[in-house]
């Protein structure tokens, strides 16, 4: 392994320690998306779990969540990064990208993520959309494993692929709209400022960016895919029915269902992440020169 290149890993690593983190957002992000009718308020869904499951509930489906980063965003950081690496093959390590070639390498890589990823995301859906059924309906899942084994089990393996193609659609969409973002801000803060690679108020400005891109330009399709997966008869006939029929029976403003808490998870965890991968970049670097790192981009 060239030792001026991380391990594909990293990204996972990264993704799996924020979203301990970020859990509750995305807790309260599905159930507002699931919920039809009169659109409740972040506030009033936090609390009708908090008062119903205790403090507790805000982390559920937090194993499936993280068996789910270990895969998806392990593919796709790891795909992203190898397709990069290749652009740059025979340039400085510091030269950057073009923008169509940041969204070639997250497309790819997220494309691939969502595929690899998506038992793990009706899992995470499925569990946090459990306690909204009556009790007499309810799974009581246990861990994320034991959410995988009883829906192959009880509907067949090939439920756990369910919604995939707008899965696929979100995948692609959130890794263009946060990875690529991420560091098509970050190189231009760099172009237009005198802040180093490495410094943490650089990756902390471009998280921020790029999780208002990313929340903006994934909810319509997150919305569609959370309604697919959650629906146990055809009440959508793929992706595209979905994001026709939401608007046409609720509104518009229904595939923004969620936003709030989208931006609200996706902020803390898009941050944490970078923050954290960055610094496992420089520990790694540091490991390997067992000195003071080059900058890294």
């Amino acid at each position: 392994m060239d030792k001026d290149k991380p391990p594909f890993y990293l990204g996972g690593v990264a993704s799996v320690l924020a979203c301990t983190v970020s859990t509750p957002g995305d807790l309260i992000k599905v159930r507002l998306q699931t919920s039809k009718g009169q659109m409740k308020s972040v506030i009033s869904a936090a609390t009708e779990i908090i008062v119903g499951q205790g403090i507790t509930g805000l982390f559920t489906g937090l194993s499936a969540q993280m068996l789910r980063q270990a895969t998806y965003s392990t593919t796709r950081f790891g795909v992203y990064e190898a397709i990069t690496n290749q652009f740059k093959s025979g340039k400085s390590r510091f030269h950057p990208l073009k923008m169509h070639e940041l969204i070639f390498a997250s497309s790819v890589g997220g494309l691939l993520g969502g595929l690899v990823g998506n038992p793990f995301d009706v899992a995470v859906v499925r569990m946090q959309t459990d306690f909204k059924l009556p009790p007499s309906e309810r799974k009581n899942y246990k861990h994320g494993v034991d959410a995988l084994i009883k829906i192959a089990r009880t509907e067949g393996f090939s439920k756990l692929y369910s919604g995939l193609i707008p899965n696929l659609g979100v995948s692609m969409v959130m890794t263009i709209s946060q990875i690529a973002s991420y560091d098509f801000f970050k190189q231009n803060i760099i172009k237009y400022s005198n802040l180093n690679p490495t410094d943490p108020s650089l990756h902390f400005i471009s998280s921020i960016l790029a999780s208002l891109t990313a929340a903006t330009a994934v909810s319509p399709i997150d919305v569609s895919k959370t309604r697919i997966m959650n629906s146990k008869t055809k009440e959508y006939n793929g992706l595209l029915d979905a994001l026709i029929k939401i608007p046409r029976q609720e509104g518009f403003i229904a595939l923004f269902k969620g936003w709030t808490p989208s931006f609200l998870r996706l902020a803390p965890h898009t941050i944490l992440m970078f923050l954290i991968l960055e610094q496992l970049k420089i520990l790694y670097l540091k490991y390997q020169y067992k000195e003071r790192p080059p900058n890294i981009l």
